[in-house]
């Protein structure tokens, strides 16, 4: 019989998981000059048909760190003139969700292969090792740091030895499971099918969200002639939800929820889901951290799952890299929990929200008709939206979050996120997405005023903080502002000193490294 071969590998941060958000934590991870390991159980990016949508702070985000370009059909990512995109709130049309015209288009849709497949390229080209094919079995904490243990491909053994390990690794996480994090779980109480099937009469099911007295029939056409469904049974969980998912048992349950008999055929990708939901007790235990569906699992009613855990590894990235590299203040790490974990409660709490207003009963018509007016007739004095409209489309596309202050007596900035404005500096016409896409906080000085913010001479160039001098401008009245690399304004004047901010952020001297020294930056 053969012996296993047993191979070991050694990197500063393992990441399990291979899908969109390991991919781009492991994109931002080695483009900071950290040895990123990447394992995953799959051997090929998988074509199954899954998340779409983009809300919009996680196109914005994607926009600063140099990646929407390349994810839009014409290359057209930023600046566009479109900032309005139509959207639903529990299935009720009306919804508007805008966006500063400065900003993207706000609600971008992107096949989640395609995510993958261009974050794990960007991964690769910044330096970071991706192995497929790898099961990872065990999470080992020894005296070397974390061993990852994976089945690999040939009957071999891998063990993967880092500092840190993340797991992105989806929800049913053995990171998650082996680390011994806990978690707050909201048992199913609905039954939901998908799959691509063709229709008989295309007449039967036109494109659209479908309320019936029994439940929900939602139906998109694929280019290659066929239909994507999804169907909500609010009548209760699926009793055999584990096993797969026949053509019959799709038309049956169409069927009923339609009242009719609808003839399909040429089944793809069918299967089952609910609305089982889970938040993890803590995103980091120790020196292991979770992100994407490891962490957070919600009903996906508003296509925020995707959006949500890129978001994770934009908050994640820099953290993890500046404490890796020992520029990282104290508790800094610590802060990804903080700022992420109540973000994903209140996505939780949103689509649980929105599941109720879906429930077929006769009493729910009048609140359904309510925020049906409320989210039609309600707009800004701007034509942008505004009052309950405004609001949910805030929520829905996280435009709304706001972070925690970290310094004592924060100024009103601190915490927002910064806008894209069009600024003049000594070396001509930028903006903030401009100067946000070397993955470096930022130190903005506006006028002679700003100029006293900060330390003198070039030695600021070579450290942690990049410094950029601008003019004064009316879209951004103040003398200075800090930002942070994902976006986030971390200080402004009015609160604690500069000094103390940096020191939060970046640790003692973490603000000026030696002269010449390499910053390794994000592409």
């Amino acid at each position: 019989m053969r012996a296993q071969q047993h191979v070991r590998v050694r990197a500063q941060v393992i990441v399990v998981g291979g899908g969109p958000v390991g991919m781009f934590l492991a994109c931002e991870l080695a483009g900071h000059g950290v040895r990123t390991l990447v394992v995953e159980a799959a051997t090929a990016v998988s074509q199954r048909p899954r998340a779409t949508t983009l809300h919009a702070r996680t196109v914005q985000c994607l926009a600063r760190r140099g990646h929407l370009d390349a994810l839009l059909p014409d290359g057209s990512g930023t600046g566009a003139p479109v900032s309005r995109s139509p959207f639903h709130f529990a299935g009720i049309p009306g919804l508007v969700v805008t966006a500063p015209v400065t900003e993207p288009e706000p609600i971008v849709k992107c096949a989640q292969e395609r995510l993958e497949r261009h974050f794990e390229r960007r991964a690769k080209a910044a330096g970071a090792r991706v192995l497929r094919g790898h099961r990872v079995t065990r999470v080992h904490q020894g005296q070397d740091g974390f061993t990852v243990t994976a089945e690999a491909p040939r009957g071999r053994v891998l063990e993967c030895v880092a500092d840190y390990v993340v797991g992105a690794d989806g929800a049913r996480s053995t990171v998650r499971e082996q680390a011994g994090i806990g978690s707050r779980t909201y048992p199913a109480t609905v039954s939901a099918m998908a799959g691509d099937v063709r229709l008989d009469d295309a007449a039967d099911l036109r494109p659209g969200w479908h309320r019936t007295p029994r439940g929900w029939l939602v139906v998109k056409d694929v280019p290659d002639g066929s239909v994507r469904l999804r169907t909500v049974n609010c009548s209760g969980p699926h009793r055999a939800r584990h096993l797969p998912l026949t053509l019959e048992e799709l038309s049956r349950e169409v069927g009923w929820i339609a009242g009719r008999e609808i003839a399909m055929s040429s089944p793809r990708w069918l299967s089952r889901f609910s609305d089982f939901s889970r938040l993890a007790d803590t995103y980091r235990s120790g020196r292991v951290l979770l992100a994407g569906d490891a962490a957070h699992v919600h009903f996906p009613i508003g296509g925020q799952g995707l959006s949500t855990g890129l978001l994770d590894a934009v908050g994640l990235g820099w953290k993890l890299a500046y404490t890796v590299l020992g520029r990282a203040g104290e508790g800094l790490l610590d802060s990804y929990d903080q700022e992420r974990r109540p973000e994903a409660q209140r996505v939780i709490d949103h689509a649980r929200a929105q599941l109720a207003l879906m429930r077929p009963d006769p009493e729910l018509d009048p609140l359904r008709a309510l925020f049906g007016e409320l989210l039609t007739g309600v707009r800004g004095t701007d034509g942008t939206g505004g009052g309950e409209s405004s609001y949910l489309g805030a929520m829905v596309s996280a435009q709304g979050t706001a972070l925690p202050a970290r310094t004592e007596g924060a100024s009103s900035w601190e915490g927002t996120f910064l806008r894209n404005v069009s600024l003049t500096t000594p070396g001509g016409r930028t903006d903030v997405i401009g100067l946000l896409r070397a993955g470096r906080p930022l130190l903005l000085r506006f006028g002679e005023r700003g100029r006293k913010y900060g330390g003198q001479g070039r030695d600021w160039r070579y450290g942690v903080v990049r410094v950029v001098d601008a003019d004064p401008t009316p879209e951004l009245p103040c003398d200075a502002l800090l930002v942070r690399p994902d976006g986030y304004v971390a200080w402004a004047p009015g609160g604690e000193a500069l000094a103390t901010a940096l020191s939060v952020y970046f640790g003692e001297g973490g603000a000026v490294a030696p002269r010449g020294a390499r910053v390794p930056v994000g592409g």
